[in-house]
């Protein structure tokens, strides 16, 4: 480790393979914690190249828990995280109203960096137990178009390396790398970023795996649809600039978003959009970032369509439905 870090102190990068196996032997312990704390480190001062993005991609799914639900048309909807926003689990949220419309979601998730709570967080406090079992994932994709990845139960670096991101108390590169690493490897991806930076670094590696993606970044500096202004929004097809009013939405403000500062506040915001109790602000959000992977997984050709869809599913109760149904299952 030595020799890598006095590389990357010289301003150096690293290739694609030589990343690779550096986190090849982060995941098996060959490091101690103050190299691991000076590796993860220096990506907060310069900006990681794709081919050191690509290195630690490889790594994660090479030595990840795979998980086959090629038998579904699957989508992740997984933000990178550490936009520092506090908001509510807007992307959690919107899993389900996909899965109300059709949709069938592999949830790739974690506990929160950026927020009081993450969408693991979000789940363990209503009941949902994790696992990694494959034929009990198909079971509850299958019985109620979703299920729930843990990241660290299938991502044996991601536990070696918890308790000095936990102690650094910062986001890293690690954060970068959620929605590019889900075990399941879904056909169909909604993948949301803290920066411009970072999303021109997911337009060239979505690029080359072959999904259908959607990635998007608010330019206020959220990593998912807020409506509180523009967003850059990069498909297979292009990039544009969509406007809340795209969403059939008026601009919101930023307190609409927040999710309060406990887990508990969390829970309580996301059982009232599902109960139909959100806020307008809220609903619309949830439904904003839910119509695009609607769009994203083919559920509906037209935008127009999968807005309604995704309005419907929340308003009729069957994304509730779904999250009741999860739930159950994986109690059982």
């Amino acid at each position: 480790m030595k020799t890598i870090l006095n590389r990357l102190f010289d301003h150096k990068h690293l290739d694609r393979e030589t990343a690779r196996e550096v986190l090849v032997n982060l995941s098996q312990g060959r490091y101690n914690e103050s190299e691991m704390a000076a590796f993860l480190t220096v990506y907060l001062m310069r900006s990681i190249t794709p081919d050191e993005l690509t290195g630690f991609r490889d790594a994660l799914l090479e030595l990840c828990v795979p998980v086959d639900l090629s038998a579904y048309n699957t989508i992740d909807l997984c933000g990178t995280g550490g936009d520092a926003k506090n908001t509510f689990n807007i992307s959690t949220l919107a899993v389900f109203v996909v899965a109300g419309a059709g949709g069938y979601v592999a949830k790739h998730g974690n506990y929160g960096v950026s927020s009081a709570s993450g969408s693991s967080n979000v789940m363990e406090y209503f009941g949902y137990r994790f696992h990694n079992d494959e034929k009990k994932l198909q079971h509850e994709i299958e019985s109620g178009g979703v299920c729930f990845l843990h990241a660290p139960l299938f991502h044996p670096a991601l536990k070696n390396v918890a308790p000095v991101r936990h102690r650094l108390g910062v986001k890293t590169f690690f954060n970068m790398l959620g929605p590019m690493v889900n075990p399941a490897r879904p056909k169909n991806q909604l993948a949301g970023v803290f920066s411009l930076e970072l999303a021109r670094l997911y337009n060239y590696q979505y690029q080359q795996s072959g999904k259908n993606f959607v990635i998007v970044h608010s330019l206020d500096g959220y990593d998912e649809i807020s409506l509180t202004g523009p967003a850059k929004v990069i498909r297979n097809s292009g990039e544009s600039l969509m406007q809340p009013e795209d969403f059939r939405s008026e601009k919101i403000r930023q307190v609409d978003l927040y999710g309060g500062s406990t887990v508990e506040s969390a829970a309580a915001v996301f059982d009232g959009v599902l109960s139909g109790k959100g806020t307008v602000p809220q609903n619309k959000a949830v439904i904003a970032n839910a119509a695009l992977a609607l769009q994203c997984a083919g559920v509906h050709v037209s935008f127009g369509d999968c807005l309604s869809a995704a309005e419907e599913s929340l308003a009729s109760g069957r994304a509730k439905e779904k999250f009741k149904k999860l739930i159950s299952v994986n109690a059982s």
